[in-house]
């Protein structure tokens, strides 16, 4: 796959049609924050530009049409601060009862209620509060390799606390603004902990933005340093770090994004995932009679997992697209 970078993509969004009336305004003030209604407005642009965001990723459409093959695929959006992806993709077609949110912090998902207008009734999405790094959230294994003919959960998916009994069991799994938050070793953990999660079945996949360059290494950004992949570290994470080598395929790029509300960082990229993904290819040689048993992986220490909290530092990085994608065994 050739890489793009440097393309400049400007998202459809017009601020001139932002207005707030008197009540508004006091609400998003109190419930954010932001007390300067400049910065309110860019803080607001700058979230509707996420929720566009997702819809625009190419494995997004895929992972819908899942639905048509798998009825009851389960979806995952981890790290999904107010949940505007997950209400996304509720919107265009799947079905609610079959969605997961994820968060370290339980506020940012009761103030999407707020910010949405809904409730727990009027949008009964499950939320598993906790920390993808912690074992009891997420217990370390090996990744799925091959279908198994998977238990019915005792609880509904509203009742669980750790996301373990979906261990192989998600079909999608969105995850973005999200890598960048963690040093290299952090983010080698975290690909390993989400891979636990992904069911092996066809099609089943994992896709998101993050931050990437074309060097992997350091940034600065907004006063604080930041790691980023390039397209090939990428690669390498998850073909023989977090997958077996060989049992996967990868593919990665970097795309540009023009940006009005935010300083850009030079050398640095926001990625689209316009034409970029990242996939996850089970070969065809691989049976399951040939795949090793899952192995118990010690766990190491835990770390305070960031969610895409929307701050302004994290709005000023670049993003690697990935997209990890399961086929025919």
């Amino acid at each position: 796959m050739s890489t793009s970078l440097g393309k400049s993509i400007k998202l459809p969004l017009d601020p001139t049609l932002y207005s707030l009336d008197a009540d508004e305004l006091v609400f998003f003030q109190e419930q954010t924050g932001i007390r300067d209604e400049q910065e309110l407005k860019q803080h607001i642009v700058a979230v509707q530009e996420k929720a566009y965001e997702i819809s625009r990723l190419p494995p997004y459409h895929k992972a819908l049409a899942l639905l048509k093959k798998y009825p009851d695929a389960l979806f995952l959006d981890i790290a999904c601060c107010f949940g505007n992806d997950i209400r996304k993709i509720v919107a265009d077609g799947w079905p609610v009862k079959n969605a997961i949110a994820s968060d370290l912090h339980r506020a940012y998902w009761k103030y999407g209620h707020e910010l949405f207008r809904s409730t727990p009734e009027t949008f009964p999405a499950a939320f598993i509060q906790g920390d993808a790094f912690d074992s009891t959230i997420i217990s370390p294994r090996e990744p799925f390799y091959a279908p198994e003919e998977p238990t019915l959960l005792d609880l509904p998916l509203k009742s669980l606390t750790s996301l373990t009994p979906l261990q192989g069991r998600l079909n999608v799994c969105h995850a973005s603004s999200f890598f960048h938050l963690f040093d290299e070793a952090g983010q080698l953990q975290l690909a390993r902990q989400l891979a636990t999660l992904l069911s092996p079945a066809t099609g089943s996949v994992i896709f998101g933005s993050h931050g990437g360059k074309q060097e992997k290494g350091f940034i600065a950004s907004a006063g604080r340093s930041m790691f980023c992949h390039s397209p090939e570290s990428w690669k390498e994470l998850w073909d023989g770090q977090v997958f077996k080598k060989g049992t996967v395929k990868v593919e990665a790029g970097l795309h540009q994004i023009e940006r009005d509300d935010t300083m850009a960082v030079p050398g640095v990229y926001f990625s689209l995932c316009a034409t970029a993904k990242t996939m996850i290819t089970r070969p065809s040689a691989m049976s399951a009679a040939g795949t090793e048993k899952p192995r118990a992986r010690k766990a190491t220490a835990a770390s305070t997992v960031g969610s895409c909290s929307l701050k302004k530092e994290f709005d000023d990085c670049i993003k690697d697209a990935l997209m990890l994608e399961k086929y025919d065994i």
